[in-house]
């Protein structure tokens, strides 16, 4: 065999040893970038299907809090890593939102992210203050309409999921309600049961118990059905804003270029997770409905959500922190 000879059949090996190596994919555990601090809803949902996760996988999936940016540094780790898929990400709906908050944002959330699969879904709850002379939604509207700027409402701080559910409930039920940023959800809910803030939107899992022990009066969750968490507590829409709907999303994403064989391994291991009864059960618990989708579907939400969450923030004005 001459040298050109070998060279040539060396060549056309290359494409069935590259792909022998991915099929082999994972040989070494793979990271998991959570761009937030322990406890928060990413994280909590990143640990909830983690080892059921990995055991499908075949390897251990390592989690890592990567906070900072409101979610953005988290992100551009994992959209400068290696795309071999041994460093991946997990982030909510601000995947959608940040670019619009942003305007430097290290990344391109389309160009840069190869996203691979959904999570789940969870829903926030608006919540006001006992001493509000305010029973329903119906009520509560008439109140903010008659006093407009009267009343105030807290969030987790300018442009979290909180800041945008409560921002898109002003547009769609033409209130004008005060906005007073916290640093946390958990500050907004206390300063809203103290009477501080008469209202918030925190998430659904975090007031359940303060709406059962009576010190909150929980009006309308935010999502597109009611939740087992709070059965007698009608979405927003069905109480009397029917164009009202928001749900925080959790999406995975490999960096842009990883191998297709990568991403489907990555997305069959994940969608075996969330089958199981047991995990699904576990994020229902904890206020979460399990999403299971494909690559080109998670992909078309976040295409989807894009250009409507960059209107909300234009029209309404809202800049991050």
């Amino acid at each position: 065999m001459n040298r050109t000879t070998l060279v040539l059949a060396l060549a056309a090996c290359m494409p069935l040893t590259q792909a022998l190596a991915q099929s082999a994919y994972p040989q070494k555990p793979v990271k998991l970038v959570v761009p937030y601090a322990p406890g928060g809803s990413a994280d909590i949902a990143a640990r909830l299907v983690s080892d059921e996760w990995s055991k499908a996988l075949g390897q251990s999936l390592v989690i890592e809090n990567r906070g900072g940016a409101g979610g953005n540094l988290g992100v551009d780790v994992v959209a400068k890593s290696p795309a071999d898929g041994y460093t991946i990400g997990l982030q909510t709906v601000s995947l959608a939102i940040n670019p619009w908050l942003t305007p430097k944002i290290p990344y391109d959330t389309l160009k840069d992210l190869a996203p691979f699969g959904m999570v789940a879904t969870s829903q926030h709850v608006l919540v006001v203050n006992n001493q509000l002379p305010a029973k329903n939604l119906k009520e509560l509207t008439a109140l903010l309409t008659a006093k407009p700027g009267d009343y105030s409402y807290g969030s987790a701080g300018s442009g979290s999921t909180f800041h945008i559910a409560a921002e898109l409930f002003k547009s769609v039920g033409k209130v004008d309600v005060m906005h007073v940023p916290y640093r946390g959800g958990g500050p907004a809910l206390i300063d809203t049961i103290g009477g501080q803030v008469q209202m918030s939107f925190p998430v659904l899992s975090a007031a359940a118990p303060h709406v059962q022990a009576g010190k909150l009066r929980a009006i309308g969750v935010t999502g597109k059905q009611r939740s087992p968490l709070m059965p007698d507590v009608p979405t927003i829409a069905e109480a009397g804003l029917p164009n009202y709907s928001f749900e925080t999303w959790f999406i995975v994403f490999a960096p842009a270029g990883t191998p297709a064989p990568v991403i489907d391994k990555l997305n069959t291991s994940l969608r075996a997770a969330l089958a199981n009864p047991a995990v699904a059960a576990r994020l229902s618990k904890e206020g979460f409905d399990p999403l299971i989708s494909t690559p080109a579907e998670a992909r078309a939400r976040l295409e989807r959500e894009l250009p409507q969450w960059g209107k909300l923030v234009k029209d309404r004005g809202i800049t991050a922190e």
